[in-house]
């Protein structure tokens, strides 16, 4: 049997048989398609892989083998997590604000709890009072905790740690001496607490309570007198400013800053700290304000403000 390509000699040629002769040619074109096939599959890759050709619905999809190895596992698979928020940088590094909502709700069902008397230095005073309502019943415990939750979220996007002193999690109190004590063991490089005043119709706009300086027992704010009154008044402009809200027209002369040493939570604190009264719950146009949603988040913008001025950011 001949494998090579040139014809067969007339002699051989007119002693083969008909069969053994399509035999032959039906051989020759099977191997001679044989040496062709790689060379002409070769080309069509090439082609495909120098032109971008079979990317359309017309041709079958490029099936490309994975290397060898395991198969990926879904948490390998999965986008990566999103990076960690940055830290604050500059003044507002490493700096904790403690927020003290004023009273707690739970403390109308608790009275003979908070009535009990704690040392607050110069003297003995109760643990907590229930705070005041509006007419309407909307609970001064209320107001101040839903600001310091908005006050939080402001600061926190600075850069800032932030602590509460409660979040209504507990069923009364905390005690102002406790209170004070959280303040003081964050070490906190400013301590606000959130309140809203109680005194009859027609007296409008808020206040800031300063500590006077006071030492008896556990009682020392010589050394937070002076940064305190700075932390008051950078919230006071602010909290004006954002507002729209006057300075009291009751009480401070007109400046929104009063000074007091008979609170506890200001006794005993060894941080700078201040109360802030936002306004006036039982006058009724105080109180409009008051139950709106959106000057309370003003009231946490104007508060928040005045606490990074005072940080240096």
């Amino acid at each position: 049997m001949r494998y090579d390509d040139s014809p067969p000699s007339p002699e051989s040629a007119s002693s083969v048989s008909p069969d053994r002769r399509w035999f032959t040619r039906r051989s020759g074109l099977a191997v001679g398609a044989a040496v062709l096939a790689p060379t002409l599959l070769a080309g069509w890759v090439l082609v495909q892989l120098t032109t971008g050709a079979g990317a359309d619905d017309a041709r079958p999809p490029r099936i490309v083998m994975p290397a060898a190895g395991p198969s990926p596992t879904p948490s390998s698979s999965a986008a990566p997590a999103a990076p960690a928020a940055p830290q604050a940088k500059g003044p507002l590094a490493g700096k904790t604000v403690v927020i003290d909502p004023g009273h707690n709700t739970g403390n109308f069902k608790h009275t003979s709890e908070i009535d009990k008397k704690v040392d607050i230095g110069t003297n003995r005073k109760e643990c907590d009072t229930t705070g005041t309502t509006t007419n309407a019943g909307y609970m001064e415990a209320e107001f101040t905790l839903d600001v310091s939750r908005r006050l939080r979220t402001v600061l926190e996007a600075k850069g800032l740690k932030v602590v509460l002193t409660h979040e209504a999690d507990r069923a009364w109190g905390p005690c102002i001496d406790e209170r004070a004590r959280i303040g003081n063991e964050a070490a906190a490089d400013a301590v606000v607490s959130v309140h809203a005043d109680g005194v009859s119709s027609g007296n409008r706009g808020y206040h800031i309570i300063l500590p006077a300086k006071v030492k008896g027992g556990a009682a020392d704010t010589a050394k937070i007198v002076g940064p305190s009154r700075d932390l008051g008044e950078r919230i006071g402009s602010n909290f004006a400013r954002t507002t729209g809200s006057a300075p009291a027209n009751y009480l401070g002369s007109g400046t929104g800053l009063v000074v007091r040493d008979d609170l506890g939570g200001l006794n005993l604190s060894t941080r700078p700290k201040v109360f802030i009264e936002c306004g006036n719950m039982r006058d009724a146009k105080d109180a409009a304000l008051l139950t709106s949603p959106e000057w309370r988040q003003k009231a946490a913008q104007g508060i928040a403000d005045g606490i990074v001025g005072f940080l240096g950011g």
